[in-house]
């Protein structure tokens, strides 16, 4: 279990079974778990005074040997164009995290960070561009969710593991993470409304598999072949495509779930008609979905947005050859939208 520099532990961080153990190694009956979690997950609580149901004696144990972090908004940016609010959170070591509030028809979707920074050095993100700083616990990726809910007065009722950092490679603070959202004394937030995104880490793919989890996976794909994709998701120069591809069957084997293929688009370099042909070939007979994205501009890295026009021409041909395929809406252009950009102006600001 993760403790912090005074050594207490975040009761956020912990599952169930985990606060169970706790509890017994305090000396407290078991039972009393799902309120604390009730208490601090689906509530929200910042202080142990506020339990009403646990007796003063636990409470002031409690205290003696946890906490309650809560996150704190530095930073909040609400888009003029459209229901889109950008945040920045202040973590307890000093760092900070990105996350977006996105409201839709079918509610409202929080999209949250798992990493403070990224390795995974993707060339049009600006998450990776100083590189992993650390991985988040469990209970500061959930604090995200809380905090906007928090925020906004509204249910949160969609979670999207898409922000900063690549979620598997921070896989068991993430497994938590889905399944204290999940849970009935958490926020209750249904799998089938939740997306994970990575760029293609395949034994972790092949991992998450077995877990059956209903969600959606998201394979941030943005190349048809591996000469390219290997400058653009350097992943790529470890897993190629085609061990990605069958991870991906493999995935689709196990779940019978669909799989999203993420494809943003960025001007003259992968969004060529010749390229969405080379994408049919590469997803043919796949249970798939593909997600095209206008690339929004990061700051430093030289890639311009493909025009609307051939946005729509690169759909057609995609849709043409068999592909179920959506243009994703875009979201915040006027915000610092890519993921990492409100954290490096926030982080240059405060080194200057």
């Amino acid at each position: 279990m993760c403790r912090n520099s005074l050594g207490k532990l975040n009761l956020k961080d912990l599952t169930l079974a985990e606060m169970k153990q706790f509890l017994q190694e305090l000396g407290e009956k078991p039972f009393r778990a799902e309120q604390i979690c009730n208490w601090v997950l689906a509530k929200g609580v910042t202080s142990f005074d506020e339990m009403t149901n646990l007796s003063k004696d636990l409470r002031e144990k409690l205290e003696r040997v946890a906490k309650i972090n809560s996150g704190k908004i530095l930073t909040r940016q609400q888009s003029a164009k459209e229901n889109t609010i950008k945040y920045l959170f202040g973590l307890e070591d000093g760092h900070a995290v990105e996350s977006v509030l996105m409201k839709h028809s079918y509610g409202n979707s929080a999209c949250v960070s798992t990493q403070v920074g990224c390795r995974m050095g993707c060339m049009f993100c600006a998450s990776t561009m100083e590189g992993l700083v650390r991985n988040l616990s469990p209970g500061e990726i959930y604090d995200q969710v809380l905090v906007i809910q928090k925020d906004c007065g509204e249910r949160i009722s969609h979670i999207v593991i898409m922000g900063a950092g690549e979620p598997l490679d921070n896989y068991d603070n993430v497994m938590k993470f889905l399944e204290n959202i999940n849970a009935g004394y958490g926020l209750n937030i249904g799998y089938r409304h939740i997306t994970l995104s990575t760029c293609g880490l395949v034994p972790k793919i092949l991992e998450l598999a077995q877990r059956k989890l209903p969600i959606t996976l998201a394979i941030s794909l943005h190349a048809p072949e591996d000469s390219l994709r290997d400058r653009l998701v350097p992943i790529n120069r470890r897993y190629k495509l085609g061990e990605l591809m069958d991870a991906c069957r493999r995935y689709i084997e196990i779940t019978g779930r669909r799989i999203t293929f993420e494809y943003a688009l960025l001007s003259d370099v992968n969004d060529h008609m010749e390229q969405a042909k080379k994408l049919i070939g590469l997803l043919k007979g796949l249970l798939c979905h593909v997600n095209i994205i206008p690339a929004n501009p990061v700051e430093g890295r030289g890639f311009e947005r493909t025009s609307q026009e051939k946005v729509q021409a690169f759909k057609e041909v995609l849709e043409k050859g068999g592909l179920a395929v959506t243009v994703r809406r875009e979201l915040g252009t006027d915000i610092d939208a890519a993921c990492g950009q409100l954290r490096r102006r926030y982080e240059g600001r405060e080194n200057s």
